[in-house]
């Protein structure tokens, strides 16, 4: 039968104050120790501290008798005695590992709690927006390397993005559009009747969709399609390492993973505005000749008259510059995977969301900026 764990404490006497010897006997497992630390306590307050602690007849040792014999160490400042180095190893682990684990936080007043969280997320913004402001500077700094030898651009990777990010995205870009033009001409028919001015349908259609609905709506998708898929599939590859071994073998991420995404959405991103405007157009004529009477050429003809080359210009402007920014916030994002699966689904949603209010804020800058320059 195995042996429960014991102890004996002999006593010094002959030098007061020397303390006693405790030895272990047996085996000292969390199985054998039963009530050992009880009687151990009891012991030690009736005999006072212990000089040495000798483990010469342990025949066995876990984690529990380990934190044992160095809780008693600590305490009574004794000398372990009779150890293998294994069990010295064990012992020294166990006491470094003993710390103090505080269950429940300080409670904090609710005040000093929102200005510390306002803080951190303010310091969270300005991390992110460093990082951005260093990826969109690297890539850049790629990009005009490339064009010094644009030999090696990788075109394949070029126009499979063109694939991803245009042309699969023409069915719900289109149909997006088409639905936004009828609801800005039914909501605007509906408003204009009651002063005779449903005519003005034309008016209100057309610009709206052309300056700003048509790309301002085309740029919300690419950044819920495109820049989330950017995000998890740099991201994935990061988890896998596949990253490392790019750079390990001498390729640059930046060049064949970044570079064809940034040039495709950049490029596309004026032909997808155009097309959702034209969309949108068909949409509100649509409309117009169902609800209110007005023939297709007749709409036409008023686009003409009433929409000015400027409108479509700012789009063109401003459709490249949000293509730009959804693609590098979406890649950046993946590249700041790090850890495990859970982070490539919180730089996803990230990827999305800031690339969503990228694009809120630089149309509200360039409707300032086209508006102090007089394309109104």
């Amino acid at each position: 039968m195995t042996p429960d764990a014991d102890f004996t404490i002999e006593s010094d006497g002959a030098v007061a104050g020397a303390g006693g010897a405790l030895r272990f006997t047996g085996r000292l497992t969390l199985a054998r120790i039963a009530q050992l630390p009880d009687r151990l306590a009891q012991a030690r307050a009736e005999q006072g501290p212990v000089a040495t602690v000798d483990l010469s007849g342990i025949e066995r040792l876990d984690t529990a008798g380990a934190w044992l014999v160095g809780r008693i160490a600590s305490e009574d400042n004794a000398r372990i005695v009779g150890a293998s180095d294994e069990a010295l190893r064990l012992i020294d682990a166990v006491r470094d590992a003993d710390q103090p684990v505080q269950m429940r936080p300080d409670r904090r007043s609710p005040l000093v709690r929102v200005v510390s969280e306002i803080g951190e997320a303010v310091r969270h913004v300005l991390r992110e927006l460093t990082g951005q402001l260093a990826f969109l500077g690297a890539t850049l700094i790629a990009g005009f390397s490339l064009m010094r030898n644009p030999r090696r651009l990788r075109w394949n990777a070029v126009v499979t993005q063109f694939e991803a990010v245009g042309v699969n995205a023409l069915g719900i870009v289109g149909l997006m559009s088409f639905l936004i033009g009828v609801v800005i001409a039914q909501q605007g028919a509906v408003q204009l009747q009651q002063f005779g001015l449903e005519s003005f349908t034309i008016n209100l259609s057309a610009r709206s969709s052309i300056k700003e609905l048509g790309l301002l709506m085309t740029a919300i998708m690419v950044a819920g399609r495109s820049g989330s898929a950017f995000a998890a599939q740099i991201g994935t590859m990061k988890l896998t390492e596949e990253i490392d071994a790019m750079r390990t073998i001498g390729i640059s991420p930046i060049e064949a993973l970044v570079l064809p995404r940034v040039l495709a959405t950049t490029l596309l991103m004026p032909l997808l505005g155009f097309y959702a405007a034209m969309c949108a157009l068909v949409g509100a004529a649509l409309f117009c000749w169902l609800g209110l009477g007005i023939p297709p050429l007749t709409f036409i003809q008023r686009v003409q008259e009433i929409v000015p080359m400027t409108d479509l210009w700012s789009m063109l402007i401003k459709a490249p510059v949000f293509g730009l920014i959804i693609a590098v916030i979406g890649c950046y994002e993946g590249m700041q995977v790090e850890g495990d699966a859970e982070q490539v689904g919180a730089r996803t949603t990230s990827a999305v969301v800031q690339g969503i209010f990228m694009v809120i804020v630089l149309d509200a800058f360039f409707a300032v900026f086209f508006s102090a320059i007089g394309w109104i």
